[in-house]
Order: structure tokens, then sequence, then C-alpha cells
């Protein structure tokens, strides 16, 4: 029995055992077939999810520079806010995956529901420090005082249903967890498809201006986490969603918080870094800024299908380690490793081939043209790494490797580039700049191929030598 001191209530484990069939096969012989079944529809919810912030702007730009510059003001605070979703998710993810493997049901049941009690009252507390703090936030961030007002409005709507979309991204996680990537795909599109529509009704019918926008966003959100309510109330997957689940156990809890961390704190450097990269193009004039944010909206692009590919697949990793078969473990790594190196090699080859027409569907000023084209090819040139990054840092995730985890992945937009954006430009001008991300993806991707190469090799050794794997994989 486990801790009655620290858990609410305990139950047998038949009581959490999968009574339906589950969606996927976590264990299915067939690992190609299997990652690709998992990967598209991520891929597919990841995509849908980024061009539901493009629809808001989009319609919101109708309303004039000022609307448009109000919610542009509040990507730092929607960043920070989707960073502490990212984390607990992860972390929850990572934990559900690797039980599942084991058989272990019932604990998996325990992470997920912990994470979501956890969840709620984190994120009233988040949307009450920032509410009470926002207008120094925008006065910070520089916002004028024609700007402030709208941004106030927009922030704070989104607030107050920032606990709804914290626990959409942790519920996300959970279900993406135990292999059903489907719902969560087309529970985000009910979501996008719902948003899109209330932003014209709310903003122009209903005169609510950008508040209009935030309440669509919030509106969405509520219909998404109702349909993730049915779900585990209706008992539709594999994990067991209940008040009884729930446990304050320390070690549970850090587990699912130290595997989480470094995605929160990349997510974060992540904001920052762009923060830097535009104030690193600024003195420059504002053809280079605007050069720079084009390359940064295709690297944006192309980290999609590779990220959502790792998303997707990150269950089977955490299954197989979880039943310790790491003959599994290793043949899920390496083709993982062998899509999404193709799609990073093949979207840097595209990019560096077609900068120039690609550039010209975001301007048709030559001089930004001109900058845009040779900003794209360099800060492309090693995007083909950013498959290996990728998958190191999934495949440490779903082990349970914080710190590895946390060197791989605060790589590329932290210890390597914010010292080399600040410092570069000032050595070299614009070419620094240039120089910086492009050294920084160097960087990152050799630190990742050392780290895969040693985790491979221990893999090895493993399977070479079954009786002393205990000792050399756990972790």
């Amino acid at each position: 029995m486990d801790n009655p001191d620290t858990d609410f209530a305990v139950e047998n484990d038949r009581d959490v055992m999968p009574r339906n069939k589950q969606h996927i096969n976590l264990s299915d012989p067939n690992l190609s077939s299997l990652m690709l079944r998992l990967a598209i529809p991520s891929i597919i919810g990841l995509s849908i999810n980024a061009s539901q912030q493009v629809v808001n702007f989009v319609f919101v730009g109708a309303l004039g520079v000022q609307a448009m510059a109000a919610v542009s003001m509040t990507l730092p605070i929607v960043v920070l806010l989707t960073a502490v979703g990212q984390g607990i998710g992860v972390g929850t993810a990572s934990f559900i995956s690797r039980h599942f493997g084991a058989g272990d049901y019932l604990e998996a049941s325990r992470g997920a529901s912990t994470a979501l009690a956890l969840a709620a009252p984190f994120g009233i507390t988040l949307t009450v420090a920032l509410l009470l703090n926002l207008r120094g936030i925008f006065v910070t961030l520089g916002a004028t005082p024609t700007i402030a007002p709208m941004a106030l409005d927009y922030a704070a709507t989104l607030l107050f249903g920032y606990t709804v979309m914290l626990l959409n991204m942790v519920s996300g996680f959970i279900v993406r967890a135990e292999g059903n990537t489907r719902f969560s795909m087309w529970t985000m599109m009910t979501a996008f498809i719902l948003n899109a529509v209330l932003d014209p009704v709310f903003i122009f019918l209903l005169d609510l201006g950008v508040r209009g926008a935030a309440l669509a966003t919030l509106v969405s959100q509520i219909a998404a986490i109702s349909l993730y309510i049915a779900y585990f109330m209706n008992d539709r997957g594999t994990v067991r969603v209940r008040a009884s689940h729930i446990s304050v156990r320390g070690d549970r809890i850090r587990q699912l918080a130290f595997i989480g961390a470094p995605a929160s704190i990349t997510s974060i450097l992540s904001a920052v870094s762009f923060m830097l990269l535009y104030g690193a193009a600024a003195p420059f004039g504002d053809d280079s800024i605007a050069a720079v944010g084009i390359a940064v909206r295709l690297l944006t692009i192309g980290a999609l299908p590779v990220t959502g590919f790792c998303i997707g697949s990150q269950a089977v990793l955490g299954f197989g380690w979880g039943a310790r078969d790491f003959a599994r473990v290793l043949k899920a790594a390496k083709l993982m490793l062998s899509m999404t190196v193709a799609l990073s090699v093949a979207y840097s080859a595209a990019i560096v081939i077609f900068a120039r027409p690609l550039v010209g569907l975001f301007s048709d000023s030559e001089n930004v043209t001109k900058i845009a084209v040779s900003t794209c090819i360099v800060f492309h040139l090693f995007f083909g790494l950013f498959g290996i990054q990728s998958v190191v840092t999934t495949m440490l995730q779903s082990f349970g490797r914080a710190r590895l985890s946390a060197v791989v992945s605060l790589a590329r937009q932290g210890y390597l580039f914010i010292p080399a954006v600040l410092l570069f430009p000032l050595m070299w001008g614009f070419n620094g700049l240039l120089a910086s991300q492009a050294i920084a993806e160097l960087g990152t991707g050799m630190i990742a191929l050392f780290v895969m190469f040693h985790q491979f090799a221990q893999i090895g050794r493993a399977l070479r030598h079954p009786a002393s794997k205990a000792i050399e994989i756990a972790g």
C-alpha cells in the first residue's frame, strides 16, 4: 500500500486497468506505422494551435495599427503562461508513458490527477499576480499611452481564463501520452474553428474591439476543456482522472516538476532570445528588423512538423523505457531521428535554394528582400541539426533525465545564443547578428550529437549485458 499519510486514497491496480481498448496500442510491433499514426495528428494539432494566434491577429488588424501593437505587446505574457503549461504537461506526459510501459496504470493515473489538481491553484495564483501588476508590466515593456489601455483590456480578459487554458494544455499532454493524439487534434481543431467564428462576432458585431478577440479565445478554450472533461469522466482513455488519485507525495511531484522545468525555461528563453535578436537588429534600421522577422517566421514554420513529430512519438519512447524494452527504445529513437533529420534537412535546403521567392511572399521592398534573403540563408544553414536536437530532448524527457535534457534544450536559445547575440553584433555588425544564430544552431547540434551517441552506447551495453542493464540504464 502506498503511504497513507500522503495519499488521499489508494485503489487496487485492477480499478484503473484499461476497461476500454486502447485507441492505439503503444506496444504495436510495426513501429514506423505506429509513430506516424501518433505523429501526424500531433503535427496537425500543433499547426492549428499556432494558427489560432494568427487568426486573432488578422481580425485585430482590421481595428488599426494601435490595436495590433496592443495585442503584440502581450506576447511576452502569453509566452510565460504557455511555458508553465508546457512544463507541467511535458513532465506529466513523461510520467504517464513510463508508468504505462511498466504496467503501473494506477501510478500513471495518480500522476495525471495530481498534475491537473496542481495546475488549477497554480493557474489562479499566477493569474492574480499578473492582474495586480499588469499595468506596471506594460509600462516596463514600453507601452505608449495610446496602446496601454487596449493592451490592458486584451491581457486582463485573457488572464481571467488562464486557469482553463492551463488545464486544457495539461489535459492535451495527458491524452497524447496515452496514445490518443487524434482526440487532442480534434479538440484543438474545434477550439480553432470556434475561435475563428467568434472573432468577428465579438470584435465587430458586438463592438468589443480587442477585448472581443480575447473573449473569443476564452470561449473556445472553455469548449475544449469541456471535451476533455467529458473524455475523462466517461473513461474514454486509459488514464483515470479521479479526486481519489490526487497525491501530494514529494517524490511524485518532483518527478512531474523536474522533467517539465527545462521545457518551461526553454519556452521563456525563446521569447527572450527573439526580443534580443530584434533588439540587436534595431541599430541597423527598420529594414533589418523586418528581414530578421521574416527569417524568424520561416524558422518557426520549419520547426512545427519536427516538434509535432517528436511530441507525437514521445509516448512510444516513454512506454518502451517503462517496459525496459531497450531494443524497442533504440529502434524508435533511430526511426524518429531519420524522420526528423530528413524533415529538417529538406526544409533547410528548400529555404537556402528558394530564399528569394519565399521572402517575396512577405515583402515587396527590394532592400528588405535583399537583407532577408541572406538572413534566411544563414539562419537555416545548420537547421538540419534541429531534428537531432528535438529527438535528443524528447528522448531524455521520456527517460526522465531532467539534467541532461536541460543541457540540450537550453543551448539553442539560451547559454549559447544569448552571449553570442549580445557580443557578436558589437564586434562584426549585422554579420555578427547572423553568425550568432548560426553558431548557436551548430553548437547545439554538436552537443545533441554527443549526448545522443552516449545514450545509444549506454543502451547498446545494456542490450549486450542484460544482467547489468538495470544498473547501466536506470535513472
